[in-house]
């Protein structure tokens, strides 16, 4: 993976210099009478993501000059790795460290390529870690970001439950945290019925993974993912077009996975439990049904509205046992709607969250480490959109109106009201290719909430 991070210039290393559009003036009155008129030549004009390479004397690639914007973010250079010849490269702007770590961080990430089924001979260009990026935080959440995209990246018949349980194992043993996972019926025996309802009527059992790392002593920090490997929609079952990208249904439990990966490679003071319910939303005789009524680890009661609504359904077990531990915060993670897609598009995922401090930090964060969120409000005017004449609880309400807050409403009715908790409903997926994010899987919101769980307990970023 780190590859395309280089430690020291070599004699071939090409330099990369980065120019805002006031700035072009200048550099081409001090640049040789001949590259100046090069670049004259190709109408370059600093435009934020333009680029001019440059030639020697000797018609080798010598200087690449890119357009950046007045704040250079961690996709400013991520269009380059896959786009200049491949080679070493150092950037010979001055860059603070912020900065620096942000730019060697896009362009790691620019070199991701999913080849578990096909391989590929695709080089990058490497890049000469700037003088003030700090090389282990690159790494960090560039091997976060990658189990992230590939774990949605890979299909239900390679990360089934299992398999999702089996990559947390591993997870667990690197950084010698504690590791469990419930299975099949023991959930009903342990009181996760909702889980087991969702996932009984798969060939691969039902599970809830576990992991808790960290000093007893610490403020417990609870993760909680949606691990929906496959999700036909049950009974209510999708059509064709609506299943082709359930495999990436479990992106809720691979974020929880990656933000547990982040804290655990960094440190960071707090003790962590991790929580995810998988499962496969399938289709069979003893699949549950619409209208039936199932109880909840909490005890509250749930009319099914619809079978295709089953992220919440195993994520309320889930939640309940973790705010049960009271946690000093607790956060969830989950694909969960189209509505909050329709709303905020694939770009931008919903927070939802209890306690203004906590949005206004994570908004914030997202803000400084481009990795945006934007927040939804949690309305309590639609709260009776959830009732049900036989149930405490209905987890499908009709209409079609509203349908990111009604889930988060759900969710909410599982944590106590003095419980610091944050909802995610995220897309986890790239639509198209773009600088430093292919087509396929994607982390987001990573970077932001590593940000506010060390800033929060005490560790310096």
């Amino acid at each position: 993976m780190t590859a395309y991070l280089l430690t020291a210039q070599a004699a071939d290393t090409v330099t990369i210099t980065l120019l805002k559009k006031d700035g072009l003036d200048a550099w081409l009155a001090a640049a040789a009478p001949v590259e100046a008129a090069w670049v004259k030549r190709l109408g370059f004009k600093a435009g934020a993501g333009a680029t001019a390479l440059v030639p020697g004397a000797d018609g080798s690639l010598a200087r690449v000059l890119v357009g950046v914007a007045d704040r250079i973010d961690i996709w400013s250079l991520a269009g380059l790795p896959g786009s200049l010849p491949s080679g070493s490269y150092a950037i010979e702007t001055e860059l603070d460290a912020d900065t620096a770590t942000a730019v060697a961080t896009g362009w790691v990430l620019a070199t991701y390529q999913f080849t578990r089924y096909k391989k590929s001979a695709k080089e990058f260009a490497a890049l000469v870690l700037p003088a003030k990026a700090d090389r282990a935080a690159v790494e960090r959440f560039a091997k976060s970001a990658f189990l992230v995209r590939d774990l949605v990246n890979t299909p239900c018949e390679d990360m089934g439950p299992p398999e999702l349980a089996a990559v947390a194992e591993t997870l667990a043993a690197e950084f010698g945290a504690k590791f469990n996972v419930i299975v099949g019926d023991d959930l009903l025996t342990q009181n996760y019925p909702m889980i087991h309802a969702v996932g009984r009527a798969a060939a691969r059992a039902p599970r809830l993974i576990e992991l808790r790392w960290g000093d007893a002593s610490h403020p417990l920090v609870t993760l909680v993912g949606k691990g929906v490997c496959f999700d036909t929609g049950g009974l209510d079952i999708k059509p064709a077009s609506g299943m082709l990208m359930m495999k990436k249904d479990m992106g809720g439990g691979a974020h929880a996975l990656g933000l547990a990966r982040l804290i655990m490679d960094a440190k960071l003071p707090v003790r962590l439990r991790v929580l995810v319910p998988a499962v496969e939303n399938s289709i069979a005789g003893n699949a549950f049904r619409p209208m039936d009524i199932i109880p909840t680890r909490k005890g509250l009661t749930v009319e099914i509205g619809n079978t295709d609504a089953e992220g919440r359904l195993i994520l309320c077990d889930a939640l309940a046992d973790a705010d049960a531990e009271k946690p000093a915060l607790l956060l969830d993670f989950a694909t969960l709607t189209g509505a909050a897609r329709v709303a905020l598009g694939p770009d931008l995922p919903a927070l939802f969250s209890n306690n203004d401090e906590l949005a206004n930090d994570i908004l914030a964060a997202g803000t400084a480490k481009d990795d945006p969120l934007w927040r939804l409000p949690l309305w309590q005017g639609y709260r009776n959109q959830l009732d049900s004449k036989i149930a405490d609880l209905n987890n499908a309400p009709g209409g079609g109106m509203a349908g990111a807050i009604t889930a988060a409403l759900y969710l909410e009715q599982f944590v106590s009201k003095d419980t610091v908790w944050a909802h995610v409903d995220l897309f986890s997926w790239n639509q198209s290719n773009r600088p430093g994010r292919p087509e396929g899987g994607e982390a987001m919101t990573l970077r932001a909430f590593f940000d506010v769980i060390a800033r929060r307990f005490g560790s310096k970023q």
